[in-house]
């Protein structure tokens, strides 16, 4: 299967490359990138399970694995660039990488920027803090500070369900974790994986579920327009649902497995 796969990915990836270069149409992304032999991804590591460092300060996690994939699948040479939540777009807009995958949530804001593909991981982006605060909703945030990596999709939808709140917004996912950490706020807003990954790291920190901000499933992301792109990394996401790899992924890094996850 794997086989017939990459036979047939790369006889489309060669016929894609061949019409874009004989001028017959305009080069896009993915004919560039097969050209190039070169794919550049961003990926975060500032939010473990899916993006952090080892010991010797090299990238791991579930989206640094999955961008090798690609790569793999691609049959090109991943350049892996390190992101954050508030640059994933303006990276992808100013050319700076070609694909992001960064357990980036789809709203409707960000689909007038960029496109996103179907989903890959299945998550949900909560408010969490000690079991004695007495919140259940953002309505009685009252004047905890919440700690949020700005632009993330978190800051976003808090700030509308309750413009009222107090946010300390942060650079990236790893510093809001830190002042969560330490005390310098009351509550965090991040994804429901990085949650009990740092709760884990950090056994004697409480990060009990206040509620639940919505369902956000984690979508790569490519520049506007690159539909091409976008069709064969949906297609790459489906045959590693069917294979199984991306449950192996689940599996591996997030220690759970793989439900179903909703289409585009």
């Amino acid at each position: 299967m794997k086989s017939l796969f990459k036979s047939v990915l790369g006889a489309a990836c060669a016929l894609a490359v061949g019409v874009f270069s004989s001028g017959a149409a305009q080069a896009d992304k993915l004919a560039d990138i097969m050209s190039k032999g070169v794919v550049r991804i961003g990926v975060p590591l500032d939010a473990p399970p899916f993006g952090a460092q080892d010991a010797s300060r090299n990238p791991i996690g579930f989206d640094v694995e999955l961008a090798g994939m690609v790569g793999k699948a691609l049959g090109v040479k991943v350049e892996l660039q390190q992101i954050t939540g508030a640059n994933r777009i303006p990276f992808l807009i100013t050319d700076k990488v070609d694909i992001v995958i960064s357990v980036m949530g789809l709203t409707p804001e960000r689909a007038k920027q960029i496109m996103f593909t179907a989903p890959y991981a299945n998550t949900f982006l909560a408010v969490y803090g000690a079991k004695s605060q007495k919140v259940t909703s953002a309505d009685e945030v009252g004047t905890n500070r919440i700690a949020a990596a700005k632009g993330t999709t978190q800051d976003l939808a808090i700030t509308e369900m309750n413009p009222r709140a107090t946010i300390m917004r942060t650079e990236d996912d790893a510093t809001a974790a830190a002042a969560y950490l330490s005390g310098q706020a009351d509550l965090l807003a991040t994804n429901s994986i990085v949650a009990q990954a740092l709760a884990k790291q950090n056994p004697n920190k409480e990060f009990d579920r206040k509620f639940v901000i919505r369902r956000s499933p984690a979508h790569m992301g490519v520049r506007m327009g690159e539909h091409n792109l976008v069709r064969w990394l949906d297609g790459f996401i489906f045959f590693n649902t069917m294979n199984n790899e991306l449950e192996r992924l689940h599996q591996k890094h997030l220690g759970m497995p793989m439900d179903p996850l909703p289409t585009l």
